[in-house]
C-alpha cells in the first residue's frame, strides 16, 4: 500500500508551512507527499486572472493564483527538505512547462490532474519519460479515460489510475468507491483512490476492492485559509488512513479455507459434537 499526502495548495504559498506538512506525512506514515506546478498565465485566462477575489495576497484572481505558486527556489527547499526526511516528493503539473520545471528536480513520479486529462500535450510530454505516473479521472468520459491510456500504453510509460470525484469536500454519496473495481477490470492496470472526502473510511474501503494507491490531502488545521483545506485531512484523520489501509492485505488474506493452530486448541475445547 503506497499512501500519498497531496499538500496541493495547502501550503498557502508558504515554505515553512509546506516544511510542516511534510513533516507531518513522514510522521504519519505517508510513502510521499504531492505538491502542484502551474504557469499562471497559460492556465487561466486574462478575463478570469483580473476577476476580483479577496485574499491574503491581494484582491484578484490573479494575486491569489501567484501568491500560492512556489518558484524554483522555493521547491529546491521543499527538495532538500524531502530528502533530508527521507519522503518522496513530486506535483502535478497544469501545462507543458510546468513539467518542464519539474524535470530539473529528477523526481521519481508524475502526476496527471483530473482537469488535465484531456491535455494531450502535456500527457504526451510525460508518458515519454517512461515514470510512473498517478492519472486521477475526475470529471472526465470513459472515451476522455481511454485516450489518455493509450497514449500512456503507445509509449509504455506505467500508471496508476486514480479514482476520484472532482468535488471538494466531496459528499459520502458521490464518492462512487465501486469505481475501483471498474478501472481495474476495464483496464487491467494499477488502480489507487485519490478521495476528497475529510473521512479516513473511504481509503480504507477502497483499498479494501484493490485500491493499491491512496492520495488524500492533507492539512494542519481545516479551518485555515484555502479552498481545499475542507477537503483535506488533518494528523489524526492522516494517520488513521495510513494505519488502516496498510493493515488491508493482513485483513483479507489470501482467501484459502486454513485452521490456524489457536483454532485447532479452541476446537478441542469447544466443538462437541
Amino acid at each position: 500500500m503506497f499512501i500519498i499526502a497531496e499538500i496541493g495548495i495547502n501550503h498557502n504559498g508558504s515554505t515553512d508551512l509546506a516544511k510542516k506538512l511534510i513533516k507531518l506525512a513522514k510522521d504519519c506514515g505517508c510513502d510521499a507527499v504531492k505538491f502542484q506546478k502551474r504557469t499562471i498565465d497559460t492556465v487561466y485566462t486574462k478575463e478570469y486572472l483580473n476577476k476580483p477575489r479577496e485574499s491574503p495576497w491581494g484582491k484578484t484572481q490573479r494575486a491569489q493564483k501567484y501568491g500560492l505558486e512556489f518558484n524554483k527556489r522555493q521547491f529546491k527547499i521543499i527538495d532538500d527538505y524531502c530528502k533530508e526526511l527521507g519522503i518522496d516528493w513530486f506535483a502535478s503539473a497544469w501545462d507543458v512547462d510546468s513539467q518542464v520545471f519539474l524535470d530539473q528536480f529528477d523526481l521519481k513520479y508524475n502526476k496527471i490532474a483530473s482537469p488535465m486529462l484531456t491535455h494531450d500535450d502535456l500527457l504526451e510530454h510525460v508518458a515519454k519519460q517512461g515514470k510512473k505516473t498517478f492519472i486521477s479521472t475526475g470529471m472526465s468520459s470513459w472515451k476522455d479515460i481511454d485516450k489518455a491510456v493509450n497514449i500512456f500504453r503507445a509509449f509504455k510509460c506505467p500508471f496508476v489510475l486514480m479514482h476520484c470525484t472532482s468535488i471538494y469536500p466531496c459528499p459520502v454519496d458521490k464518492l462512487d468507491i465501486k469505481m475501483v473495481e471498474t478501472l481495474k477490470k476495464r483496464y487491467n492496470c494499477d488502480v489507487g483512490y485519490s478521495g476528497h472526502s475529510p473521512g479516513f473510511i473511504d481509503s480504507v474501503v477502497a483499498a479494501s476492492i484493490g485500491a493499491k494507491y491512496i492520495e488524500k490531502h492533507i492539512t494542519l488545521d481545516r479551518a485555515m485559509y484555502g479552498s481545499d483545506q475542507a477537503a483535506s485531512m488533518e494528523r489524526r484523520g492522516m494517520e488513521l488512513t495510513v494505519k488502516n489501509c496498510k493493515l488491508i492485505d493482513s485483513f483479507m488474506g489470501d482467501g484459502k479455507l486454513k485452521l490456524y493452530p489457536e483454532e485447532e486448541e479452541n476446537l478441542r475445547k469447544l466443538r462437541y459434537w
